[in-house]
């Protein structure tokens, strides 16, 4: 319990390890695609972190995780372009706007039971991209908002800065995770009842965490429309919680770090694919349904354990085990 709210050395070192690789990386291979291709990836997997925060963690699953990232992509939009502000403010703006509609939204729908609350989210997406077309005259309609302003105009640096945040957004997060909080999250997930019986603010504790989870995907969803340089009413679109929801299993669900490695894993193989042509997406669902079939556990997380487990062998040999998160597997 004395290191349950902090990050083990090994797996800090692993993390930025891969940073410093990932960010070497179009160095070493070359090619302005690339840095796209990563741009977008890093941005899903900052979507795919604080979704797994959340409904990772208690189980609740949020089907309508891109109308926080709508909300933030819009923000920064109308921000920018509506409003005259510099692009900056839009980061900000883009997390609080997103935090109250998860405050907004959670309170009445965390207390539902079943899948209730996965449907009340996936509703409240929907009917946001449909008052995006409604209201086409403050929000461009079906062409959404153009012309925002980039927050870097150099696509490497800018690359690199996605990056950052996303390591920093995944240090926190994991940190939160194997903290006090993060243990009655799992506590929660396990059963719920008990938690209740224990007198513990289940809804509460819910409410904050969904708060924290929309907070990162406005954030998310802000460099998403500074990268793009407009955003559209596809974004509430149901299909891309369903890809993040998607990166997470693939990643690893529940660990934090895993669905960061899923959505790379999975952008990557979408872009490398494309050669097959009108194959593509059978091969990939094929691929896909292959992955969750055989590996329900993931593929990047179980990795990550069985090397940190050959790691940390010498040192249990000599009698220095650590007490290890049941949860989730790590020390």
């Amino acid at each position: 319990m004395a290191a349950l709210g902090s990050l083990d050395k090994l797996s800090t070192t692993a993390g930025l390890v891969s940073l410093v690789l990932l960010a070497l990386l179009p160095a070493l291979v070359g090619g302005s695609y690339l840095v796209g291709v990563l741009t977008v990836a890093a941005i899903y997997g900052i979507w795919a972190v604080s979704w797994d925060f959340m409904s990772g963690l208690t189980g609740r699953e949020n089907f309508g995780h891109s109308l926080f990232i709508g909300v933030g992509a819009y923000a920064a939009g109308f921000l920018n372009v509506q409003m005259g502000l510099g692009p900056w403010w839009s980061l900000p703006a883009s997390m609080v706007l997103a935090m109250f509609f998860g405050l907004l939204l959670g309170f009445p729908t965390l207390r539902l039971k079943g899948p209730y609350f996965a449907l009340a989210m996936l509703s409240a997406a929907v009917i946001m991209q449909r008052l995006m077309l409604i209201f086409w005259e403050y929000t461009g309609g079906e062409e959404g908002i153009q012309d925002i302003t980039p927050l870097i105009k150099n696509h490497l640096h800018y690359y690199w800065f996605v990056l950052g945040v996303l390591g920093l957004t995944t240090w926190l997060l994991a940190w939160l995770a194997r903290s006090r909080w993060g243990l009655i999250l799992r506590a929660i997930k396990g059963d719920e009842a008990t938690c209740m019986a224990a007198g513990l603010p289940i809804t509460t504790y819910k409410i904050i965490s969904l708060i924290i989870s929309a907070a990162f995907a406005g954030l998310g969803g802000a460099l998403y429309a500074h990268y793009q340089l407009q955003v559209s009413p596809q974004l509430f679109a149901v299909v891309t919680s369903i890809t993040i929801i998607t990166m997470v299993y693939v990643g690893g669900i529940g660990t934090i770090f895993g669905p960061v490695g899923g959505a790379l894993l999975l952008t990557l193989m979408t872009e490398g694919l494309r050669n097959f042509g009108e194959w593509r997406l059978m091969i990939y669902s094929v691929l896909l349904i292959l992955i969750l079939f055989f590996l329900p556990n993931g593929v990047v997380a179980p990795i990550w354990k069985k090397i940190r487990a050959m790691l940390s062998s010498p040192a249990q040999s000599v009698g220095t085990q650590r007490p290890t998160d049941k949860a989730t597997g790590e020390v």
